[in-house]
């Protein structure tokens, strides 16, 4: 099919824009933006910045997307946006360019569903399958992993990990990183509440699975054993198979033992000094 662009809207004549991708009126598209196949911009989105975006992406009006970070270390330098295929933004949402830390880029997978006004800062990496509710703030260097839900004008704290199938409830001020399966509510009070039983399940997470998550969650929060402690009465129990699931809950809280105020990402703030060749080199690339 082929492409359609409104006369109505600015696209850089360097901009990369695929096949059978519709290019709405009053939209905004800078010069090292490229724009996968079947991806639909209804009207007044801008995408600027070097920003790559898969296939079949949509992006509601008002949709603001690779701008520069607001970061007060932030000198201008050419980073990144890479966003994946089949995912979802409704009008107003925001995704700000890495900054000049970590890998220097902004990463969104696939399938994710962004809604009203969510906004998601720099140096963030969204896996796949998350859905943020209307008003969601991530701040920066923010990591959401596969199927986690966050729920309207809920604010999640810079360097924070919310773990697969994690279920944040609407106002929530998350300063702490999340575990994997749990239900987290409170503003002043944030903390674990439950599992999240039912996400569990519509994942098709065995049964057996669920149990044992349901039980270690007893162990960590209302007996209050050390890790250490839950994974030698597990070893024991099920002769040292320890089901996916619940390997993955045990290594949330490896990451955050001794880690700065709960977060286990937070030693990432000062690395990986920025290197424009990286960018310069990928430009090159795009321009073979």
């Amino acid at each position: 099919m082929p492409t359609k662009i409104s006369n109505l809207s600015y696209v850089d004549p360097q901009a990369e824009i695929g096949e059978d991708v519709t290019i709405g009126p009053f939209c905004h598209i800078g010069p090292h933006v490229t724009i996968g196949n079947g991806t639909v911009l209804d009207s007044h989105v801008s995408i600027t910045g070097h920003t790559t975006i898969g296939e079949r992406n949509r992006f509601f009006p008002t949709a603001v997307i690779g701008s520069e970070p607001q970061d007060a270390g932030y000198s201008g330098a050419p980073t990144t946006v890479v966003i994946g295929d089949d995912n979802l933004f409704r009008e107003g949402c925001t995704i700000h360019r890495g900054a000049e830390k970590e890998d220097h880029c902004t990463r969104i997978g696939n399938r994710n569903t962004f809604l009203c006004n969510a906004h998601v800062a720099h140096n963030c990496r969204v896996f796949d399958d998350v859905t943020l509710v209307n008003g969601v703030l991530l701040g920066g260097h923010v990591h959401v992993h596969d199927r986690a839900i966050v729920s309207g004008n809920t604010v999640v704290h810079q360097f924070c990990t919310v773990g697969t199938l994690a279920f944040i409830s609407g106002s929530a001020r998350a300063t702490v990183d999340v575990p994997p399966f749990m239900i987290c509510t409170g503003s002043d009070d944030f903390r674990v509440r439950t599992v999240n039983i039912v996400g569990m399940q519509r994942s098709g997470i065995s049964e057996s699975s669920v149990a044992a998550i349901r039980r270690a969650h007893r162990l960590f929060y209302r007996k209050n054993k050390k890790l250490e402690e839950v994974r030698e009465i597990f070893s024991e129990e099920l002769e040292g198979v320890i089901p996916m699931a619940l390997q993955t809950l045990f290594e949330h809280f490896q990451a955050i033992q001794g880690s700065k105020a709960g977060r286990g990402r937070e030693a990432a703030a000062r690395s990986a000094k920025f290197n424009p060749e990286d960018i310069n080199q990928q430009a090159t690339r795009r321009a073979a």
